[in-house]
């Protein structure tokens, strides 16, 4: 005779947060379900490591609940196999333990929000939805800060979170006197400086059982792995990441956090975190984060500058936060926003880093092989490349949601559609971000070893960055020319002759033309 339940709680992969409230006490009447869904495995294509991390990191969860003595299944996609829709396997699993409610915490995913709130249970079925107590900002607040269709600029909403949290505040004023460090963020690596780059903590996490599962359930994905998952698959490895961050990473992560090598072994993890999977999924808290950082700060102020936590906690307190009220203010209507009317379709290479452009071909090839990239080589290169070539905004969003570990849509689609793409018109981004080679060589040595010339503009080996960027400006020059921070770059290239003009015009329109072959 199966057990009965009085309440089924239903946990996405996404909200792997001990910490809930939920879990504060133990109730055998209650019955928690966490699920492998394949409706989470093709709405994008993904990567396989991504879909990897997140039903290990499930299955961890599950059995951390277990064994503080919650009742709790784990259903695989063997068991989910007969269940079309998720509406059939809840109704099917409430059926089969007589449950009375069914409860969930708020997707922090438009579709997966919408799906859950249009369920169609029994009547009788008494429906309950839970914050996931996850966000620093409450989400019943992001209208008294976010209004839709309006830009808000983030540094003022950094500022004030920083005064809302006292976080590294001294009597309502910023430690070190400035609010911001970004000027001191913007450093790139000397050769010695290469020499130094720390090697990151990874894990071999053993996934064989899974990728048969998706092998025997025809899912499709890209992308490398090797049986063995480098990432984080429960809060504790989380937890040493994030104190391996603070050691070895954090005295010199401000520093670096906008540069770029293909000279290091650690070329993909330099001083980044890599923490977004582990707090995306919520196996950490942004305050636990926060406060591991800032105390570790306090007691290392001789080695670690207020540059490099500052520019940690903008990511964290205001980046992030921002970019989910951005999300939350403007959908649905942001899914489909394309101001600038972006209509090429994506080149093959995205999927296989076979490109002579050595910058794409590292940022890609990085991306195929750990399922990541820093934040520069996401909107400084591919995006850019996108944006300047005009690739159709959904194409990008699949590819980005796809392809990184750490990508969920509240988090990916603002920065793509906003930051990277300005595709929303400006709700992120008062201009679009775009720049020639020079901005690449600047912060990188990718063109050192390129196909291309950086140096050159119009001719046959000519960087495509540079023509592609003023084929950019021409195109959109009605949009953007108004807008005070692009005005000069306008005056600078009309004071070119009008040949010189024509021919980087030229050079540009082969290079849409031959875009697959670049």
């Amino acid at each position: 005779m199966k057990k009965k339940y009085q309440e089924i709680r239903f946990i996405l992969g996404d909200q792997l947060n001990a910490n809930h409230s939920w879990f504060k006490k133990k109730d055998a009447s209650i019955l928690y379900v966490i699920a492998e869904l394949k409706q989470e495995t093709y709405y994008v294509k993904h990567h396989v490591q991504k879909i990897c991390a997140f039903f290990l990191s499930m299955m961890e969860f599950a059995q951390a609940l277990s064994h503080a003595g919650h009742h709790v299944i784990h259903m695989t996609l063997d068991d989910c196999e007969e269940f079309a829709e998720l509406d059939e396997l809840l109704i099917y699993t409430i059926k089969k333990y007589s449950a009375q409610s069914f409860s969930y915490q708020r997707p922090d995913e438009y579709r997966l929000l919408k799906q859950l709130r249009e369920l169609r249970l029994p009547n009788h079925i008494v429906i309950k939805e839970y914050d996931t107590e996850h966000f620093l900002l409450p989400y019943e607040e992001i209208p008294s800060y976010f209004t839709q269709g309006k830009h808000h600029k983030m540094e003022f909403f950094y500022r004030k979170m920083r005064r809302r949290f006292d976080v590294l505040m001294e009597k309502e004023q910023p430690q070190g006197g400035k609010w911001n460090f970004d000027s001191d963020n913007r450093k790139n690596f000397k050769a010695a400086d290469i020499q130094e780059i720390p090697s990151p903590l990874t894990f071999k996490n053993d996934v064989t059982d899974i990728i048969k599962r998706l092998d025997k359930h025809k899912v499709s994905y890209f992308g490398k792995v090797e049986n063995q998952l480098l990432w984080p698959k429960n809060r504790k490895q989380a937890l040493q990441v994030l104190r391996y961050f603070c050691k070895y990473n954090l005295p010199k992560f401000g520093k670096f956090q906008d540069a770029m090598t293909a000279n290091s072994e650690h070329s993909w993890s330099l001083y980044h975190s890599r923490l977004s999977f582990a707090l995306n999924s919520k196996m950490l808290h942004p305050k636990t984060i926060l406060d591991e950082t800032i105390a570790y700060y306090k007691k290392s102020e001789k080695t670690i500058d207020i540059a490099q936590i500052e520019g940690f906690v903008r990511q964290i307190l205001g980046w992030r936060e921002y970019i989910r009220g951005v999300y939350w203010a403007n959908m649905p209507g942001y899914s489909v926003s394309n101001h600038l009317q972006a209509k090429q379709d994506l080149p093959h290479f995205f999927w296989t880093a076979n490109t002579k452009m050595n910058c794409m071909k590292h940022a890609i090839g990085q991306s195929l092989n750990y399922a990541y990239a820093h934040h520069i080589q996401r909107l400084m290169v591919t995006g850019n490349f996108c944006l300047l070539t005009g690739i159709k905004p959904e194409q990008v969003d699949e590819w980005y949601l796809g392809i990184y570990i750490d990508a969920i849509e509240w988090v990916e689609m603002p920065n793509t559609r906003g930051m990277s793409q300005f595709a929303d018109g400006g709700l992120v981004a008062t201009k679009p971000y775009i720049a020639g080679g020079n901005y690449i060589n600047k912060m990188s040595d990718y063109c050192k070893s390129c196909h291309y010339s950086v140096k050159h503009k119009a001719e046959e080996n000519a960087c495509p960055f540079n023509s592609l960027y003023w084929h950019f400006m021409s195109k959109h020059r009605q949009i953007l020319e108004k807008n005070p921070r692009i005005s000069m770059v306008y005056r600078n290239w009309d004071k070119q002759p009008q040949e010189q003009r024509n021919k980087v015009l030229t050079r540009a329109q082969w290079c849409l033309e031959n875009i697959e072959n670049l």
